[in-house]
C-alpha cells in the first residue's frame, strides 16, 4: 500500500506536466477557407462576407492554395499556411476585419449618472 501512493504522487502530477507540455493548445476555431488553385475548394464555419469576397478575389487573382483559418483563444488570430507566401498573408491580414471580434467594453462612466 505504501508503494501504491509513492507511485500515485509520482506518475499522477508527471502525467498532468506531460499532458500541459505537449498538449495542442488551439483555441475555439471560427472558421477555415481551402483555397485550391485560386478558388474555395471548401469551408466551415461563419465566414465574415466582406473577407470572404476579398480572399476569394486575392485568391483568384494570384491562383492561390493553401488554408486560412481563424482562431479565438485570447483574442482572434488568423492562422494562414505556408504555402501561401508571405505577402499574400500579409494582404489576407490586412483585409480581415480584427474589429469584429474585438470584445465589447462597456463604458460604465455614462452609466452612472
Amino acid at each position: 500500500m505504501d508503494n501504491f501512493l509513492k507511485v500515485v504522487f509520482i506518475a499522477v502530477p508527471a502525467v498532468f506536466l506531460i499532458y500541459f507540455l505537449f498538449s495542442n493548445r488551439q483555441g475555439l476555431t471560427l472558421f477555415e477557407m481551402h483555397f485550391k488553385q485560386g478558388k474555395l475548394d471548401r469551408h466551415k464555419g461563419k465566414i465574415p462576407p466582406k473577407f470572404e469576397r476579398g480572399a476569394r478575389d486575392l485568391a483568384k487573382k494570384n491562383k492561390l492554395t493553401g488554408l486560412v483559418r481563424a482562431e479565438k483563444r485570447n483574442g482572434v488570430r488568423l492562422h494562414i499556411s505556408a504555402t501561401i507566401s508571405d505577402n499574400h498573408s500579409q494582404q489576407l491580414r490586412n483585409i480581415f476585419p480584427f474589429e469584429l471580434y474585438d470584445e465589447k467594453t462597456v463604458d460604465n462612466s455614462k452609466l452612472r449618472g
